[in-house]
């Protein structure tokens, strides 16, 4: 019970922050979801149950989903921690969630010398790629061309050009952005 008071008391408050981050009174937010400002005002102050008919228009004139409205508010949706992935040469921590926004995957990376990054291992997908490197220097090769990234730099690709990521002359750790395509080819296609 007390765990359905506190989402209660959680929704109550989104309600309120995002009428008030869009600068609306409860007049203006009541007209736009069709009720009373003083049933709005009763949902936001917890002196009225709210019922799930009152909210979904709530949530669409406010721009949301109900999910967002009733998401949990504890540290779980918040902090992430990566698990390691060991494959030859290389170790992936995912520091996104597995359905992060915009279908985009984050994940950092450590690469040693061991792992194969020649002509021959070059691959190509739809999308883009980005990357910073943390430490070291990254071999990228990039068709026929290949780019040393430094600690601090960061590059950025069409993946239609054939590429290999590998370690120059050490490890190289770095953070990279995959789209969809990306994340299938290199995280789920590297051999295990």
């Amino acid at each position: 019970m007390t765990q359905e008071l506190d989402l209660d008391a959680v929704v109550r408050r989104r309600i309120r922050g995002l009428r008030l981050a869009r600068g609306w009174s409860l007049d203006a937010l009541a007209a736009r979801c069709r009720l009373s400002p003083s049933n709005l005002s009763r949902i936001e102050t917890g002196h009225r149950r709210i019922a799930l008919d009152q909210l979904v228009p709530i949530a669409r004139a406010l721009g949301t989903t109900l999910d967002q409205l009733v998401e949990s508010a504890d540290d779980e949706d918040v902090v992430i921690r990566p698990l390691p992935c060991d494959h030859p040469g290389m170790t992936v921590w995912l520091v996104s969630r597995e359905r992060s926004l915009h279908g985009v995957t984050v994940a950092k990376m450590r690469i040693t010398p061991e792992r194969p990054a020649g002509p021959e291992d070059l691959k190509v997908h739809p999308g883009r790629e980005w990357f910073t490197v943390l430490s070291g220097t990254a071999r990228l090769l990039l068709g026929e061309r290949t780019v040393l990234v430094e600690a601090g730099d960061a590059a950025e690709f069409s993946t239609m050009t054939p590429h290999a990521l590998g370690a120059h002359d050490g490890p190289v750790e770095l953070l990279t952005i995959f789209d969809h395509d990306g994340e299938r080819s290199h995280l789920h296609d590297a051999p295990a």
